[in-house]
């Protein structure tokens, strides 16, 4: 179905399954991938023709491409080894506008990028991704229980790096079964893997839950302790504490990251917690993002405020039968804001400027004449079941992305809030190849801005809360774990 944009009141002016190195127990996890979840790339999505027989082609390409590949261990009594995962999902999904936004590419947060293009259609339109990332690691045992070890991994997103000049993995580790495990190096943070798998990916919204929110999902220069797994309240507990300096060339707004995961097991039950606080990062509400620095460049460090965010969530599973799993979290997102800053005065390409001209900005006051930033606080909770039948996994899930609490006299999309809901089944062929489809909906609570917690205004699917209230997606998938 194609529809016209008809909603004025945004142009009155012309101003987003992979393997996990788990350091307490030592074994390579397959988790679902979520789609890149920017504006700037969810503004340029990848379309397939509709003649079936591309349709049909294009599965069964992402079929041989999913059986191709082995596990391999190799070197001196298997030291090095090498595993990743391929993924192919092909989308269909109604009220879709790739290039409904004035300021194509601009961030959502910038007051330019609110309007909308008038006559823009927006209408059923079919996607593709294709993702690869390989894991390539070491492994030494050293004596007297110690083990030296090492990992590399980069995502590949149809062809290109997905998030380009930031590795998924890139340290060296030393661990004893008594004394825990240290890292160093490029590592994804707990709060963004966990929550993209198992618990959003489970579920078939590893986005909505995982990308969404106050936290960084990829880290550059990190340092991250975990405890040995401890005895306690008849389960087993693990400790860790990840800190990261970003960008050591800011002297001013100097960055400082640090994660809290407590992990807690007992027989059919599984919590995970964590705490993210971070100072002077890049201000955001995208939890895949990687954590670096205020602006990109040291340059510009004595032109721009500081700003922090913080998210505090607790996830859960429990096993009710050994058909039946339900899971559910809850998470607490709070940011400082952002005074907006020309930090580039002149280089002038648009009637606001262009990227390079201001800083990265949050939750601003652009009728004020210092522009600016206010705090936020929000709540998002997730919920989900999964019933399996020997090689079929049905599944069902929520996520509800609230609206936020600020002061700010501005709409900045405070005022909305979006529900997404899920059905999904897989098979899961035993041999590392799943196929699976899931069908989803989105319902955004008013018309408008989207809600604070989101990265973009049409992130994760294309469903632009300023010209539509709804929208719903079906995808098939094909995923090979090696």
């Amino acid at each position: 179905m194609t529809q016209t944009l008809t909603q004025p009141g945004l142009i009155s002016y012309p101003c987003e399954s992979a393997f996990k190195y788990h350091p307490a127990a030592p074994t390579m996890k397959l988790h679902s991938i979520p789609s890149r979840s920017t504006a700037e790339r969810n503004l340029r999505p990848f379309r397939l023709r509709r003649q079936p027989v591309l349709r049909l082609a294009a599965v069964a390409a992402a079929a041989l491409f999913c059986t191709a590949g082995q596990a391999l261990d190799f070197g001196p009594d298997g030291m090095f080894f090498l595993n990743g995962f391929g993924k192919f999902d092909l989308t269909r999904s109604n009220n879709n506008c790739s290039d409904c936004q004035w300021a194509l590419g601009e961030a959502k947060d910038r007051y330019w990028a609110d309007a909308v293009v008038p006559g823009k259609l927006y209408q059923t339109r079919e996607t593709h991704v294709s993702l690869l990332q390989p894991y390539l690691g070491f492994r030494y045992d050293l004596g007297q229980g110690f083990k030296l070890g090492g990992l590399w991994s980069q995502r590949w997103r149809d062809g290109q790096p997905d998030i380009p000049g930031f590795f998924y993995e890139k340290n060296l580790s030393l661990r004893h079964e008594d004394y825990g495990s240290l890292q160093i190096g490029a590592m994804t943070t707990r709060a963004w893997s966990m929550a993209d798998y198992p618990y959003g990916g489970n579920i078939g919204l590893s986005d909505p839950w995982g990308s969404a929110g106050a936290g960084y999902g990829l880290l550059t220069q990190a340092v991250r302790y975990t405890s040995r797994i401890f005895d306690f309240a008849e389960g087993d507990l693990v400790l860790e504490a990840t800190y990261d300096r970003g960008n050591v060339a800011f002297t001013k707004n100097v960055p400082k990251f640090l994660e809290i995961w407590v992990h807690y097991g007992r027989g059919d039950f599984t919590m995970d917690a964590m705490y993210q606080d971070s100072r002077n990062g890049n201000p955001q509400a995208w939890s895949h993002g990687p954590f670096k620095s205020v602006v990109p460049f040291a340059a510009d460090d004595q032109k721009v405020g500081g700003s922090g965010q913080s998210i505090a969530m607790v996830m859960a599973k429990y096993q009710l039968t050994t058909q039946i799993e339900l899971s559910g979290g809850v998470r607490r997102n709070r940011w400082s804001g952002a005074y907006a800053v020309p930090i580039h005065p002149g280089v002038v390409i648009t009637p606001w400027g262009n990227k390079d001209e201001w800083n990265g900005m949050f939750n601003v006051d652009w009728n004020d004449p210092l522009y600016k930033g206010y705090p936020a606080t929000s709540t998002d909770w997730m919920l989900g079941a999964r019933y399996k039948m020997d090689q079929w996994t049905a599944s069902t899930g929520m996520v509800h992305l609230g609206t936020a609490s600020t002061s700010n006299p501005m709409e900045r999309g405070q005022s909305n809030s979006a529900l997404y809901n899920t059905v999904g089944l897989t098979y899961d062929f035993r041999n590392g190849f799943q196929l699976g489809a899931t069908a989803g909906i989105v319902q955004f609570g008013r018309l408008g801005l989207s809600p604070m917690s989101m990265p973009g205004n049409a992130a994760f699917g294309n469903f632009d809360s300023r010209v539509t209230t709804r929208g719903n997606w079906f995808t098939i998938s094909s995923v090979y774990s090696f």
